[in-house]
């Protein structure tokens, strides 16, 4: 793997992590916002709960494959300029449904902001790795991706307090205010990195090589494990732990405060062996799940069980996104938008696997579902273990003709 390295110090490089820890941050927090206010827009928009509902699908949607698409298409752009060009087409994004009636234009800009989002991803990430030393990479992903991890535990809570307070319409006032915060910061500290060498074509080879992909492909069954469960989590609490009311917040913050210590501890693990760190996390989240499949009844070891399920399943983020670009090799610029692709492509699965479980059974059933599909994610990891880099060949150094000084000697 070869990662391009930009000169700067420490402390400004804690401050480009920063600042992409809250780009990521407030466009997570942008992908889920509807979930808060769902009510609110179908009611406005006068259309029904499944079609406001849609509005999520089509930012996963967006991002899973517009923003690959868009990756490959700025190869060859300076990354801070990327950055810099995907806040403020965001920014103009999130005007839409602020500024119109139409469930269609709304949607419509729910895709492209999706996609563009993906893009930030793909190149928060390439930037956060090059103002740090090689060995530190897994430690810079873990910070940028720590903002995600913080958006699903507070932003969304945040956000829907803000839109019952102020409207659906003013939850998005509040994304663009602190977009073009972030856009200010992304102007003032992210640095110069020039595009990687090699044609879209030839990175692509990499990106998408099969060893790649099976790393893609344990992304896709970890996050379909997760929401196959985590999506029916408070049908589980309320029918089978027995409880309800504000102990079910408790329970949720519990998982979410997991979830982001699991996130920023999972850097450290990446650096020292992402390979053994996704062994141990897949079976230790598929430990978790049977504790609360076994102890469901029992709220204290639910609190257990779902504590270190957020542990495991967000430690691992950092060492997935750390062994896709270490197997992509050349390949790298391109394979950073994929792990989030995988991971959206997984959640909507696992939502659908969760719903026809509780579907034909009861809330239970999610979670064998979801432990399942984390026990193939064990064996997936394990599988993947024995993938190695590419080797890539350098161009032989010119040679000279040393024999006559020899003779001469």
């Amino acid at each position: 793997m070869s990662t391009q390295q930009t000169a700067v110090s420490q402390g400004r490089a804690n401050l480009v992590l920063a600042t992409l820890f809250l780009g990521m941050f407030v466009l997570g927090t942008a992908e889920l916002i509807v979930v808060g206010v769902l009510d609110l827009i179908a009611g406005d928009l006068r259309v029904s709960i499944p079609a406001a509902g849609t509005l999520v699908t089509a930012a996963a949607l967006g991002l899973a494959f517009g923003g690959p698409i868009l990756t490959v298409l700025t190869l060859r752009l300076n990354k801070r300029t990327i950055l810099i060009g995907a806040l403020v087409l965001f920014i103009l994004g999130n005007l839409v449904p602020v500024l119109t009636d139409s469930y269609g234009w709304f949607l419509t800009a729910r895709i492209i902001t999706g996609a563009l989002q993906g893009l930030f991803i793909a190149t928060g990430f390439v930037t956060g790795i090059s103002v740090v030393p090689p060995e530190k990479m897994g430690r810079a992903i873990s910070a940028v991706f720590s903002g995600v991890a913080v958006s699903a535990a507070l932003g969304v809570p945040l956000s829907t307090l803000i839109g019952q307070a102020l409207g659906w319409r003013g939850a998005f006032v509040a994304i663009i205010i602190l977009s073009v915060v972030v856009l200010l910061a992304t102007i003032a500290f992210a640095p110069s990195v020039a595009p990687a060498g090699g044609s879209a074509g030839n990175q692509a080879k990499y990106a998408f090589a099969p060893r790649v992909l099976a790393v893609l492909a344990l992304n896709f069954a970890v996050f379909a494990s997760l929401y196959a469960a985590l999506t029916y989590i408070v049908p589980f609490l309320q029918d089978v732990t027995g409880i309800s009311g504000a102990a079910i917040s408790i329970f949720l913050l519990v998982y979410g405060v997991s979830t982001v210590i699991g996130s920023g501890a999972g850097g450290r693990f990446a650096d020292k062996n992402a390979k053994a760190t996704l062994i141990v996390a897949t079976f230790g989240t598929a430990a978790a799940l049977l504790v609360l499949y076994l102890g469901g009844t029992v709220a204290f070891l639910v609190a257990i069980g779902i504590l270190a399920w957020g542990l495991f399943a967000m430690g691992m983020v950092p060492s997935l996104q750390y062994r896709v670009i270490t197997l992509a090799g050349p390949g790298g610029a391109v394979a950073q938008s994929l792990p989030a692709s995988a991971a959206n492509i997984g959640i909507a699965f696992g939502s659908f696997i969760g719903g026809v479980a509780i579907g034909g059974g009861n809330a239970k059933a999610t979670i064998i579902t979801g432990f399942t599909i984390a026990v193939i994610s064990g064996l997936i990891a394990w599988a993947t273990s024995y993938l190695k880099p590419p080797v890539v060949e350098q161009p032989a150094a010119p040679q000279t003709d040393t024999a006559p000084d020899a003779e001469a000697a």
